[in-house]
């Protein structure tokens, strides 16, 4: 968990100010100093402008002080000097200036070295103390409808209700912006956050969280961040802003793999940090995307309107286009339903001879913008079943088609369903497609592109529930054995302890260490019996499990032949059971907290990695989530006269190791592999536990 205090709230002064100092202001709009000054002047910063800087008395023509002890009250100040130089500048600016918002452009902070992270923290500190607004240092900085105090271009055209970007990159930032531009896609709002030294990704979401007022604020925040350090207020603000009618959507890079690979269970290596980071972002209800133009088409989507549904009708006059968005839209469990013969037929009448109305309806290169308006109207009106529709249209440059994009934007205010405009040909109808613009209307430029954010948004679910409900399990007795348990592997005895305080039923079993206990040990839990040496970690690799022992002789045998194995203690004796074998783990992955993960046993999850994964703590809702979405889940419900799994049980289970981690986070790792299941019960096999004093 963070120590920043997320509930800080901006200043309204950092967020309109009445005056701005450029301290390190230029003439030279080369320098972070000269450009940002260039910015404000041209988009017309309606309030006071100053610069500060030792060698003039006018920059840009704006006035400029020697030194900031010289500046008057300010509301925001930018800085563009020295890193060596800022804390000065931020004490006389916060406590005799009144400055309420601080931009810190200067590189040479924490990304750099201790000093620097020191002199950060300073200067974090003198923020706090005056109550004033912090962004960056190491930024682009930040900008809104009222000022732009950043120094890079494009500066984007602004819309209170549109899009929100946090991002922990400036350059990213950056280059969002201007893809955004040439598809005239507006911003209320830009962070670049930097260095976070107060406000970073979380802070800022916060904010926008907060100050939410729907109809009013914008629906829509993007986020690029390369590290999470506050992953539960994450998800409480991007859930919280979920519910309040907006949505999240948001890359996460630079994630490892490497600590997965060192681990030593099942679960260990195939809950990597990237895991968490979906499993942190479903359960916030937050849409993942992996590159900018996916970022922007999917924030596109969402200003545009989400489908109710995951039925889709394509409409195109081109063929190729269409079939590429009809696999990338089924590949993403996205529907194209075929239309009922009854309503092709009666699509047909209108269109010309060789169009298609099956779906894709094709209305061919020579359809007209009437053939196209009549094809909505009908979707609208006579295809209950459809929620929405991409219009794929080009064109060859033969013609001037004004028409059809005056019809697009029509349909479009009147359609109750969304509609989406894909237009592959930018380049024949620029003009047509710049007065499209000119109405504030945004279009995709790439059929698979809009495909791959369309699946996305729609196969991203609502954030879990603000209270879940928790098993009841025996809170005290997995105390009791956790804090008494030293680190490494438990001991079968006290994982068995375990499973019983969380209530995950196991096989009968008992520990042997001595021959003379074999007898009575076997017949108390009854033939046929498992036999598993205790001591090695990997039981399996060094021969350590035996089945199907059936006799005393066989037995005794048994025993002596697991007790040369290296390492060994003793063997665990459990009575043979049958059923379809399932996998249930989890691990920490600091800083999100546990994440659970489900599979089906054996060759499922060894080779085959078919896992599904959850952050803890888990709802019933997204157990049964992760279950459903299992590539093997046809094996539980049951195939081909074989016998399935009890998923209520199943479901249950995952949930009740959910709930054991929550009272004891010392669990760094955790098998259960397998579980038998059958239709009656759901019962543990083997189980192992690592602890990690917190």
């Amino acid at each position: 968990m963070s120590d920043k205090q997320t509930n800080l709230m901006i200043t309204k002064e950092f967020l309109k100010p009445k005056s701005i100092a450029i301290v390190g202001g230029s003439e030279d709009i080369q320098k972070p100093g000269g450009k940002v000054l260039k910015n404000l002047l041209d988009t017309n910063f309606p309030g006071h402008l100053y610069a500060v800087n030792p060698k003039a008395d006018t920059i840009q023509g704006i006035p400029c002080y020697r030194k900031v002890e010289d500046l008057p009250r300010i509301d925001v100040a930018i800085l563009a000097i020295p890193a060596r130089l800022c804390l000065q500048a931020v004490k006389v600016l916060c406590a005799e200036k009144s400055a309420k918002g601080i931009i810190i452009f200067s590189a040479g902070f924490s990304e750099e070295s201790e000093s620097g992270a020191a002199l950060e923290k300073e200067i974090r500190y003198v923020a706090d103390t005056y109550g004033a607004t912090l962004i960056g240092p190491n930024c682009v900085g930040y900008m809104n409808e009222h000022y732009s105090g950043v120094f890079t271009t494009p500066v984007p055209r602004f819309v209170p209700d549109s899009i929100d970007l946090i991002s922990g990159s400036g350059a990213t930032a950056l280059f969002i912006i201007d893809a955004a531009v040439q598809l005239g896609i507006p911003f209320a709002s830009v962070f670049s956050v930097g260095n976070s030294a107060q406000i970073g990704v979380e802070e800022a979401l916060a904010f926008l969280d907060e100050s939410y007022v729907h109809g009013k604020s914008a629906p829509v925040k993007l986020i690029y961040a390369e590290s999470i350090t506050d992953p539960v207020a994450l998800c409480k603000h991007a859930a919280s802003l979920y519910r309040k009618g907006a949505r999240v959507a948001a890359i996460k890079a630079g994630s490892s793999e490497a600590g997965s690979r060192a681990a030593s269970s099942h679960t260990g290596a195939l809950a990597s940090p990237d895991v968490a980071v979906s499993a942190l972002f479903e359960k916030a209800g937050i849409i993942r995307c992996y590159g900018r133009n996916q970022l922007l088409t999917v924030a596109c989507i969402l200003l545009r309107g989400v489908p109710e549904g995951k039925n889709i009708c394509i409409v195109t006059h081109a063929g190729g286009p269409a079939v590429m968005l009809t696999d990338v839209l089924s590949e993403g469990k996205v529907n194209i339903p075929t239309l009922q013969e009854d309503q092709q037929k009666k699509l047909l009448e209108n269109l010309y001879p060789g169009s298609s109305a099956a779906n894709p309806i094709d209305f061919l290169a020579t359809g007209t913008a009437a053939q196209l308006g009549y094809i909505i109207d009908f979707i609208e009106k006579e295809c209950p079943e459809i929620d929405g529709i991409p219009v794929i249209f080009g064109s060859p440059g033969l013609v001037p088609v004004h028409d059809v994009y005056d019809l697009l934007h029509e349909k479009m205010s009147t359609c109750s369903l969304p509609i989406y405009p894909i237009f592959p040909s930018t380049g024949n109808v620029l003009e047509e497609i710049r007065e499209f613009q000119k109405k504030g209307r945004i279009y995709f430029p790439d059929e698979v592109v809009f495909g791959k954010a369309l699946a996305r948004v729609l196969n991203t679910p609502p954030p879990a529930e603000e209270e879940i409900d928790i098993p009841d399990i025996n809170h005290k007795a997995i105390r009791n054995i956790i804090d008494k348990a030293s680190e490494g592997y438990l001991t079968p005895d006290l994982v068995s302890a375990l499973l019983d305080a969380a209530g995950i039923p196991r096989a009968k079993e008992t520990i042997v260490r001595e021959e003379s206990e074999l007898e009575k040990a076997a017949t108390e839990i009854g033939y046929p019996l498992v036999m598993k040496v205790i001591g090695p970690v990997h039981k399996s690799d060094v021969g350590g499990v035996r089945l199907h022992i059936s006799d005393h002789n066989t037995l005794r045998q048994t025993f002596k032949e697991l007790m040369k194995i290296p390492d060994s203690t003793s063997v665990l004796l459990q009575a043979q059971l049958s059923g379809r074998e399932l996998f249930i783990g989890a691990k920490r992955e600091v800083p999100f907290g546990h994440t659970i993960v489900c599979g089906l046993g054996g060759i499922f999850v060894e080779v085959l990695k078919d896992i599904s994964t959850g952050l803890n703590p888990l709802s019933k809702e997204e157990a049964t989530r992760m279950v459903h979405r299992l590539k093997g889940y046809g094996l539980i419900k049951g195939v081909r006269g074989q016998e399935g799994v009890n998923e209520d049980l199943f479901i249950q289970a995952i949930c009740r190791i959910s709930a054991l981690c929550t009272t004891a986070p010392e669990i760094a790792e955790m098998d259960l592999n397998p579980l038998l299941g059958t239709p009656r019960k759901v019962v543990a096999v083997d189980a192992r536990i690592r602890i990690e004093k917190l």
